[in-house]
């Protein structure tokens, strides 16, 4: 004889639960079950699951971080290459415009498709407004496009955050974007996994003179701080200066430079 199922009512929602004995009882739903299925529904403690479990994807992500200075902005990721792998082909710094650059936490397909977003929107700018876009602008419209895929059924929200950086004609900006649709200026910011402990380091060591050396040095001691790999080889690095507002790679030979310089200019915390 099949042992009876019985719905309990209870928490945050039912559970279903087998009981298999008198005195053992198997929970086979979580407890969150049934608001967590669509992005469109509030829990009773005015949580949105779906969400949350996209935020937690760009937890588990490598790090990311950006940094401002005076001289331009500097962007630094955490790539953990296979033996195999062709070297010097980026797949977390993407270019938008010549003067707008993306790095991207969490689930790499995701920032594609908002990277291919981001550059339509951004050529659709010029040809409209004949003028560049404002990285505020760029940043805005991802933000928004997060925040429509947490109001329809049948969609799930992007599981990537991005750092969106560039020189425009307000000077050197930084944002970031997450799942939920909020997007914040920052002038040194990290995101991915061990981001707040890489943040309070950024806020101990950062400063608003910084000059685009020191900040390339304080980015790399950043992610270092925290980096599953640790060799600089496994760091990228793009920047983009004041004075020619294009995109830039890094070359190897110079994050090797930066990270010598961060071990003596930002040593870890013991």
């Amino acid at each position: 004889k099949s042992p009876p199922i019985c719905i309990q009512v209870g928490g945050s929602a039912p559970q279903l639960t087998l009981k298999l004995s008198t005195s053992r009882v198997l929970i086979i739903m979580m407890p969150a079950r049934g608001y967590d299925m669509t992005p469109t529904m509030y829990s009773p403690d005015g949580r949105i699951y779906q969400v949350e479990y996209a935020i937690e994807t760009v937890k588990r992500g490598t790090l990311a971080v950006g940094v401002k200075s005076k001289d331009g902005v500097i962007m630094a990721v955490e790539e953990i290459p296979r033996k195999l792998q062709v070297s010097g082909i980026t797949q977390k710094i993407f270019q938008v415009d010549d003067h707008i650059g993306i790095a991207a936490a969490g689930y790499i397909p995701d920032a594609r498709v908002q990277v291919d977003d981001a550059r339509t929107f951004s050529q659709s700018h010029k040809l409209i407004y004949d003028e560049e876009v404002e990285v505020e602008t760029v940043a805005k419209h991802l933000a928004d496009r997060c925040h429509q895929y947490t109001q329809y059924s049948g969609v799930r929200p992007f599981g990537v955050a991005l750092i969106i950086s560039g020189v425009d004609q307000s000077g050197n900006r930084i944002y970031v974007t997450d799942p939920s649709g909020t997007f914040v200026s920052y002038t040194a910011v990290a995101i991915g996994a061990g981001a707040d402990d890489v943040n309070a380091f950024l806020e101990k060591n950062y400063k608003d003179d910084m000059s685009l050396e020191d900040a390339s040095a304080l980015a790399i001691a950043a992610i270092e701080l925290r980096a599953e790999a640790k060799d600089e080889k496994s760091i990228k690095m793009s920047r983009i200066t004041k004075d020619n507002r294009t995109l830039q790679k890094v070359s190897d030979a110079d994050v090797e430079k930066y990270s010598n310089a961060a071990k003596s200019k930002f040593p870890k915390p013991s």
